[in-house]
């Protein structure tokens, strides 16, 4: 079976839409799927056989994003729909949705979408002087007639299937998580190396947060609960990896707060080489974001050995709710500070959780995941060809 996914985004942009089509195309080769991708070309990157880039504009006001040209995108597409492919797989709602919808509707080809973000609570954060009512039923409108534009959706938790009930999706809806890739434990050096080479003593204790160094990603809160654990555990540091919009915002709350001694940027550290060794030298890992649809980096931490403190927000739960190698708070800075002095100061317990946390991660492996994907896939083209042979195909919303 032949699926092309298309998108508006993928590396070097990193974000879980990204990873997401990475974990995917490599497992799912393993259950018989040949996956393609036409997305944004971003100038140097490496020249994959499997993905076509096309031209895109920098946008002068997010340097780290594309705007793929419509024409551009909607040629690429056409034409490798024609080429042969059995199934569109939509990862984007912009020029990437349009453009899989169009070529679906000529061709004749089943199209589904993943709704990797919620964006009633996304935009907020960057369009705040847009009142919020209209901002909501804007967004609300957008993401019901996307969806409704499809033969299905895929959607990574419980949430957002409850959420995009209430939007008025109609089209049928697959709760389907991505899932992790397995890799072995940092090997044993790896602690006491990554905290040498980042100026860290060997017995500080440390929270990391990983993740995109963005607004909705709650991370001010993080410092709040810094500047109130370290009352208990005075060294105490918060790491944070990642890059993002809200750095320099984060940088000068720091500053503010007198937090210069116990919170470090380290910015972005490549999945494959420095992150599993962070995930080693630090002692629980911190998040607190309300926005996500998964959070995909709770399961990455388990499967590192790092006990998770965390709220349990929107696609989160899903993850959170079995509380098995992770503790949720009450969603306070003081119970969340409280909660993270009592971890750092208990290691038998970050034990306890490093295992719980290692078993249950390997319960979203992605092979697992992605045996469950590559049957929806056969299930949805085989729907679509009883519908054309009745009659009833994609028809505009």
């Amino acid at each position: 079976m032949r699926v092309l996914m298309v998108s508006d985004v993928y590396f070097p942009r990193i974000n879980g839409v990204s990873t997401a089509i990475q974990t995917y195309r490599h497992s799912l080769q393993k259950n018989g799927i040949e996956v393609s991708l036409i997305a944004p070309d971003y100038g140097s990157v490496d020249r994959d056989a499997w993905i076509e880039r096309v031209a895109a504009r920098v946008l002068p006001f997010d340097p780290e994003d594309r705007l793929v040209r419509w024409h551009a995108m909607h040629t690429a597409v056409d034409r490798a729909v024609s080429r042969g492919c059995d199934l569109i797989h939509i990862q984007t709602p912009f020029v990437a949705h349009y453009a899989g919808i169009a070529a679906a509707r000529r061709h004749g080809t089943p199209v589904i979408a993943t709704y990797h973000t919620l964006f009633e609570e996304y935009l907020k954060h960057y369009a705040p002087f847009v009142p919020s009512g209209l901002l909501r039923g804007a967004t609300r409108r957008f993401s019901r007639w996307q969806c409704n534009s499809l033969d299905a959706v895929i959607v990574p938790s419980q949430a957002i299937h409850a959420r995009l009930l209430t939007y008025g999706v109609r089209k049928p809806m697959h709760i389907l998580p991505t899932g992790i890739p397995v890799q072995a434990s940092a090997h044993d050096s790896a602690r006491a190396d990554f905290r040498a080479r980042h100026g860290i003593a060997p017995t500080r204790p440390v929270a990391l947060f990983v993740g995109r160094v963005a607004h909705e990603k709650n991370i001010h809160y993080l410092l709040e609960v810094a500047a109130l654990a370290r009352a208990s555990v005075p060294d105490l540091l918060l790491l944070i990896a990642g890059e993002g919009p809200a750095l320099g915002y984060l940088q000068q709350k720091v500053t503010a707060q007198g937090l210069e001694r116990n919170v470090q940027f380290i910015g972005y550290l490549d999945r494959q080489t420095e992150l599993p060794a962070c995930y080693a030298a630090a002692d629980v890992f911190v998040f607190a974001s309300r926005t996500e649809t998964q959070g995909l980096v709770l399961l990455e931490a388990m499967a590192a050995g790092l006990p998770v403190l965390a709220l349990a927000e929107m696609g989160t739960r899903d993850i959170l709710g079995a509380k098995r190698g992770a503790v949720v708070p009450e969603d306070s800075p003081a119970a969340f500070a409280r909660m993270l002095s009592l971890l750092l100061l208990s290691g038998d317990w970050r034990k306890r959780l490093a295992v719980e946390g290692r078993e249950y991660a390997a319960e979203w492996s992605d092979e697992r995941l992605a045996g469950r994907m590559a049957a929806l896939y056969r299930q949805i083209v085989a729907a679509h060809a009883r519908a054309q042979s009745s009659g009833f195909g994609l028809m505009p919303m």
